[in-house]
């Protein structure tokens, strides 16, 4: 099985400023060693990933992106032999997914996107030949995979592949029944869609997202706010706070279940930065700022600083200058 944790740990080392020599008098290793591990020519040592970790504020996630020997192994077989595929082989895919999902919560995308878009590719080639009762827990993993490069893509502004990929995620997604990663994959097109400056578009794929069956609550409650953001900038105004009205319908029973493992950001307090956009669409410039603010406020702190919000403290700017 492939590991890309030399190709991910020279990038972020890289983004984060450090040079091989000065990487390894932060961490205490002989710079020869660390050379051969980033470059490919020596395993890494659960020590050095969780070192760099330290280094890197990765919190754990470059760790989590090595396997241990047995599972190496094991994936290594499932990856020659697709149709002897087991359980183990899909958990260990499963975090190894997870941890990227983290890494994007402190490091710039383009840092982790080849890396991801090199496991994606090994995930989708596993799918094809897999059989046998554990193909669609694979394939829910291959569409999370798939969705998850599609959205490192569109933060990165590569809108055409990433639109090919997010549309592979739902069809991905649609053949086991999986309504949430469906429901995420439209989401993340609405993303795309307002980064292009297409209102048309934000309304259009946020309201499939919000209606596609199977979503969660909470996904429902933040599409449906996005959606009417989008119908509001195209003068809809009934329509946007229609949408509203329906979300807000929703704030209890979502704010009561945990929120979707293939969105796990999904907390009531995230929910409020839609909130927020959808009241900056309807020009209701102090509550989109009230919102917004609290939404900032309310993140984990290992997600403040994340690349994907400062498009809410742009937001939060424009509400605060325009109340």
């Amino acid at each position: 099985m492939r590991n890309d944790f030399a190709d991910l740990a020279r990038r972020l080392l890289h983004e984060s400023g450090y040079s091989m020599k000065a990487a390894a008098r932060a961490t205490n290793y002989d710079p020869a060693f660390l050379s051969r591990v980033l470059n490919g020519k020596q395993r890494p040592s659960l020590a050095l990933a969780k070192a760099l970790d330290d280094l890197l504020g990765t919190g754990g996630a470059l760790v989590d992106t090595l396997l241990d020997p047995d599972d190496d192994s094991r994936a290594s077989r499932s990856a020659e032999n697709p149709s002897r595929l087991d359980a183990g082989t899909v958990d260990a895919l499963a975090g190894i997914l997870a941890a990227y999902r983290r890494l994007d919560d402190t490091a710039q995308p383009k840092s982790i996107i080849p890396a991801t878009l090199a496991q994606m590719k090994e995930v989708t080639r596993m799918l094809k030949g897999a059989r046998g009762p554990h193909r669609d827990r694979l394939a829910g993993v291959a569409s999370e995979f798939v969705q998850f490069g599609g959205w490192m893509l569109a933060q990165d502004r590569q809108d055409a592949l990433a639109v090919r990929l997010l549309n592979d995620a739902v069809e991905l997604a649609d053949e086991i029944g999986n309504g949430t990663l469906a429901a995420q994959a439209l989401n993340f097109k609405g993303y795309l869609a307002r980064q292009q400056g297409r209102p048309e578009g934000v309304a259009r794929w946020y309201a499939a997202a919000a209606f596609t069956p199977g979503a969660h609550p909470a996904q429902r409650l933040g599409d449906m706010l996005q959606a009417a953001a989008g119908l509001a900038e195209l003068g809809e105004r009934d329509n946007a706070l229609r949408l509203v009205e329906n979300a807000e319908r929703l704030t209890d029973t979502a704010a009561a279940l945990p929120p979707p493992e293939t969105a796990y950001w999904l907390t009531p307090e995230f929910n409020r930065l839609n909130m927020g956009l959808a009241n900056l669409g309807l020009a209701r410039y102090a509550d989109a700022a009230d919102h917004i603010g609290a939404g900032l406020a309310g993140l984990p702190n290992e997600l403040r600083d994340a690349p994907w919000t400062w498009e809410h403290r742009d937001a939060l700017k424009r509400a605060l200058a325009a109340r």
